[in-house]
């Protein structure tokens, strides 16, 4: 039992804002359970009961029939997706998602309301990081988990833009950024972004916040805009400013020497409030760690900086045919040598930067040539995967159809963090 006695619907569900407080950021109502509750805000939220009732299918299909009949009757509200088993609603400010069965096996009516709208100075960003959004910043993406303060941080960014005398316009499937009315939003055109994206063109926007991405043709329509001159803003689901930029260049959505002109500037948001910022640029120079000065070893790579020091912790370069990205600050020395090792050898348990790429028939784990030869343990999270030892050319490769090959590649796709450290 929650301490909220006082939940005004014991007997019967009215409405969806009777669960509502000015503290609740979703509402969860699941057949057979409970109605339960986020309360809180981005990074400090709670899931609480708020009644020992349980609900049952018969309700639910009522509510979700009344709140469908007031999306076809309000001008301010619309259905946004519509397929067997599963419906999307953007009543006035609550995204409402419904699952039936078949889609689920219970039905459910998820109802998610922003309880936070901030203004880009509520950051409390830097001059110097003002004055790139402000001047130079025309390809930015937005990373951060679920439930981060993303989208928060993207409306800030669009009404920003917008005040500043340009043409924002939004690509959103559901439409739920809050944003100013002078900001059009859009949504899919006959079930693409790409042809919404072709009618944006037409229109002329200055920029463009695309929330979010998430497949191959998310990332094509931004890099296409981005390519015609718009600026743009992408909200992508990523663990770490790095990662979204893998997912950018995986299966060849962006070529690697196109990257910054497509996304120069990353800003990752954890717990609601911008906790790193990343810029690329593009050289033509040997990569870091590669060894030797020979000039038939240089090629283009993509530098990524953190943004405020300068400091370069990442270079992306093709490698025998595939794109890597290598942190730098482990390449640079021989980190963690501890005595009784000779140099170049490290020491158990020492911390392995690598990088993971893979195509139809393997999938290659690159380290470097100071690790060639040495057992590795690879890691996704916490949770140990396997062992393989690093190749003279630094690098293993595994078959795809292997178990750990398999496995491999399943955790990169779930958005795991894949690290490795010298085996015991």
């Amino acid at each position: 039992m929650s301490d909220d006695d006082d939940y005004p619907y014991e007997d019967e569900i009215l409405s969806l804002e009777a669960f509502f407080d000015n503290r609740t950021m979703s509402v969860h109502l699941v057949e057979k359970n409970p109605p339960r509750a986020k309360r809180g805000e981005p990074g400090n939220w709670e899931l609480v009961q708020l009644s020992d009732r349980i609900l049952t299918y018969d309700e639910l299909d009522i509510l979700a029939e009344a709140i469908l009949t007031s999306a076809e009757n309000d001008n301010d509200s619309f259905i946004e997706i519509e397929e067997e088993g599963a419906t999307v609603v953007q009543l006035r400010n609550l995204r409402i998602a419904i699952a039936r069965r078949p889609f689920a096996d219970k039905m459910e009516i998820s109802a998610i309301r922003p309880i936070v709208k901030l203004s880009l100075e509520d950051y409390q960003l830097s001059p110097k990081m003002m004055n790139r959004l402000e001047s130079r910043a025309e390809g930015i993406l937005i990373s951060g988990s679920p439930g981060s303060g993303k989208s928060t941080f993207a409306a800030a960014l669009a009404e920003f833009y917008s005040s500043k005398g340009n043409v924002v316009k939004t690509l959103e499937q559901p439409r739920d950024l809050q944003v100013e009315e002078s900001i059009v939003q859009y949504s899919p055109l006959d079930g693409s972004m790409e042809k919404a994206a072709d009618i944006l063109l037409l229109v002329r926007p200055d920029y463009v916040i695309y929330d979010e991405l998430r497949k191959n043709s998310d990332f094509q329509a931004y890099a296409d805009l981005r390519s015609a001159g718009v600026g743009m803003v992408g909200v992508v689901h990523a663990g770490s400013a790095i990662d979204s930029l893998q997912r950018l260049i995986l299966g060849g959505r962006v070529e690697l020497g196109q990257v910054p002109s497509t996304v120069d500037t990353v800003v990752h948001i954890e717990d609601g409030k911008v906790a790193k910022v990343s810029a690329m640029s593009l050289k033509v120079k040997l990569p870091t760690g590669m060894g030797g000065t020979q000039r038939d070893l240089a090629r283009p790579v993509v530098e990524v900086r953190e943004f405020e020091h300068g400091v370069l912790e990442y270079e992306m370069f093709s490698f025998g045919g595939e794109k890597v990205v290598v942190p730098v600050r482990g390449s640079m020395v021989p980190a963690g040598r501890k005595e009784g090792y000779p140099r170049g050898r490290g020491a158990p348990g020492e911390s392995v930067p690598i990088s993971v790429s893979y195509n139809k028939k393997k999938v290659t784990i690159y380290s470097g040539s100071k690790y060639a030869k040495q057992r590795i343990e690879v890691f996704a999270g916490d949770s140990y995967l396997f062992t393989t030892v690093v190749g003279r050319n630094g690098e293993s490769a595994i078959r795809i159809k292997t178990r750990q090959g398999s496995m491999l590649v399943d955790e990169m796709e779930e958005g795991a963090s894949i690290t490795a450290k010298i085996a015991q």
